[in-house]
């Protein structure tokens, strides 16, 4: 039973089938082929507006293409501390925005403390040109605890960019569990408060490799294109990412799938809550256990896979997939009690 990961779950099979179907015939290549064409018309309908769309093969692609727009090499980009941005990417942003710098931001539960935000600017200018320019925030949503910002927190923020005139970035590795879990739109989620670029993941949720970059401001994007090709990131066949980012928005089935993957991380904790100790509560399709070390090695003894979480001997992190079988979490709830 594998509960170590969303990314090592299947490929959705009707996600499979549209790879299948765009081999049928020839395309023209670098992004210009029809599957690529439409989705940035699907992709405007489902976010009700204008926005371009870049098919990527990696989340890191999309964040370090986001930093390199938003962020000069003499700039700093704010994030939570222990962000995949900041502590995943292995200095890719740094590296593909030419040197800005990522300051790390504490907070509770995954999210940046917003207060601790705002002093945080408002603390800077002191040393003049010997600091780095605050140029941008980006916020994780799913974060990687598990937990959700609210549409409030998200207000929040943008009022932080717009007061110290910064750009506004959303890692949405998981953004189809935030807005399933939430059920609000995902334009509420981004543009309408303010995101100006969202990296939209597919791949956690039933791709095989297929992420976008989405920016919602066309003054952002300018060189966006040059930016994605001097990366080695301009894919050839690119129809191919295209079509699974189609096959995925297709009769909604982006949403079914995290809703999936959403309802079975909350079957172990409302089955568990008053039994167990949770470490964050469970807002979408992680997550996080506090159990004894014995605990833990008769889990892994009997073939469950996950993560004791880096940094500790005594917390797990399990995570649900689109893929996650029902019978599986039983078995999984039955073995943690």
């Amino acid at each position: 039973m594998n509960f170590r990961s969303d990314n090592e779950a299947p490929i959705n099979s009707k996600i499979l089938q549209a790879i299948v179907d765009a081999n049928n015939n020839f395309e023209e290549s670098y992004g210009y082929d029809s599957y690529t064409l439409i989705l940035q018309e699907q992709m405007q309908q489902l976010f009700g507006c204008w926005c371009d769309v870049l098919p990527l093969t990696t989340g890191t692609a999309a964040n370090s293409i986001a930093t390199a727009l938003t962020t000069p090499p003499y700039g700093s980009l704010f994030c939570f501390e222990s962000s995949h941005m900041n502590s995943d990417e292995c200095g890719a942003p740094e590296f593909f925005s030419a040197g800005a710098k990522l300051i790390g931001v504490a907070g509770a539960q995954g999210k940046i403390n917003i207060e601790l935000l705002d002093k945080m600017l408002a603390g800077t200018g002191v040393h003049g040109e010997h600091e780095c320019l605050p140029s941008a925030i980006s916020l994780t949503q799913s974060t990687e605890a598990g937990t959700l910002y609210s549409l409030e927190e998200i207000k929040a923020i943008n009022k932080i960019k717009q007061k110290y005139n910064l750009h506004l970035h959303m890692d949405g590795s998981r953004i189809a569990n935030a807005v399933a879990a939430t059920g609000c739109s995902i334009a509420d989620m981004t543009w309408k408060n303010g995101v100006d670029l969202l990296s939209f993941g597919a791949t956690k949720n039933g791709a095989m490799i297929a992420e976008a970059l989405i920016v919602f401001n066309p003054k952002v994007g300018k060189e966006i294109k040059r930016l994605r090709k001097r990366s080695g990131h301009l894919i050839s066949k690119m129809r191919y990412v295209s079509a699974q980012l189609l096959a995925y928005l297709k009769d909604d089935l982006w949403l079914e799938l995290a809703s999936h993957a959403n309802a079975m991380a909350t079957q172990v904790y409302s089955t568990l809550k008053d039994s167990h100790e949770f470490i964050y509560p469970v807002q979408a399709n992680e997550v996080f256990l506090r159990l004894p070390e014995d605990k833990i090695a008769q889990l892994q003894s009997q073939g469950i896979e996950f993560h004791v979480w880096p940094g500790s001997t005594d917390i797990i992190r399990l995570v649900f997939s689109h893929a996650t079988k029902e019978t599986d979490v039983i078995l999984l709830i039955n073995a943690l009690k």
